[in-house]
């Protein structure tokens, strides 16, 4: 249905290409919201986020609601008459008197297969948790938490190699040409989810960061993968702390206690884990100019603290 009228509601870099997508197709819209500015760096100023910047970059009008319960709001929305609002990753919950004014209500691009990882985080929790593939689904929302009923959705695997920044460009694109889909085919009747699978995707926070030694080695390099682009895994011994940006889990038993260092050599820094050994890759300390540095610079600038059998356990949860 090319004639649809349609708004965005969106923020981060996930949002961004969706909402990108969406002006290239036959449904550009007529207005995005996304959050308010919000400090950032060390100086604290105020910067727009990824879909501000788009929305500003193609010209569409643009409001920056602190809260969608608003009055305003749902007047100027019901003025737009719109046909559907987009939602991707928008950080507001939207009140159910919101959910009714488009004429077929309000769609939202999931990066998750539902009802696997409803919430704020799926694409993070999916790899924390080993999953062997995750994908995007097209919903109808409805009041509760991605509980709506489902157009379409599409599986993508989760490889070894796979991050949540990798993966979230992977998803935001196939989410950009499913929703098309969906488009082009309203009106048309979603799927209510299954009763059975269900688990949330809580927000992160700075709890999911640091390194439990205790935990197979694999565990811990899901860890890794999951937050590296966000909030790196952390760990610490007595006089250092570091940011475990790569790691992947070795083949073969420990060789000693859980989060004690087992080696060193051309490429990695081995770390004892609960079960197997975990080999760093890509770290930073918070030493010289903090940078990111692969593991052969961190033990040539400070060999003295990857010291055979140094204890970095403390850190763990």
């Amino acid at each position: 249905m090319s004639s649809l009228r349609t708004a965005f509601a969106g923020s981060p870099e996930f949002a961004k290409t969706i909402l990108s997508g969406l002006v290239d197709s036959d449904f550009p819209p007529v207005l995005v919201m996304t959050q308010p500015d919000k400090p950032k760096g060390r100086g604290r100023k105020l910067q727009p986020n990824p879909v501000k910047a788009e929305a500003e970059r193609c010209n569409i009008p643009l409001i920056q609601p602190a809260s969608l319960r608003d009055a305003e709001t749902h007047t100027l929305l019901r003025r737009l008459e719109l046909d559907v609002l987009v939602v991707a990753a928008y950080g507001l919950i939207l009140p159910e008197a919101l959910l009714s004014i488009p004429t077929y209500g309000c769609l939202n691009v999931h990066a998750s297969l539902l009802p696997r990882w409803r919430g704020a985080a799926p694409i993070e929790r999916a790899i924390m948790a080993g999953d062997s593939e995750t994908g995007v689904a097209i919903m109808q929302m409805e009041k509760g938490l991605d509980t709506g009923p489902v157009f379409v959705q599409k599986a993508v695997p989760i490889t070894e190699e796979s991050t949540a920044g990798r993966l979230q460009q992977a998803l935001a694109q196939l989410g950009t040409q499913l929703l098309v889909d969906v488009l082009n085919a309203l009106p048309t009747t979603p799927t209510p989810q299954p009763a059975d699978g269900v688990c949330y995707a809580a927000k992160l926070t700075a709890e999911d960061r640091p390194i439990n030694w205790g935990r197979p080695a694999r565990e811990i390099a899901q860890k890794i993968r999951a937050l590296t682009e966000r909030m790196p895994a952390t760990c610490r011994s007595d006089t250092l702390e570091m940011q475990v940006l790569s790691g992947c889990a070795l083949k073969g038993p420990a060789s000693g206690p859980p989060g004690t260092v087992a080696g060193r050599d051309k490429r990695s820094i081995r770390i004892n884990s609960g079960e197997g050994q975990l080999a760093i890759t890509r770290l930073r300390l918070n030493r010289g100019k903090g940078l990111p540095m692969n593991a052969p610079a961190a033990v040539n600038g400070f060999g003295e603290l990857f010291a055979l059998g140094q204890s970095f356990a403390d850190a763990g949860r």
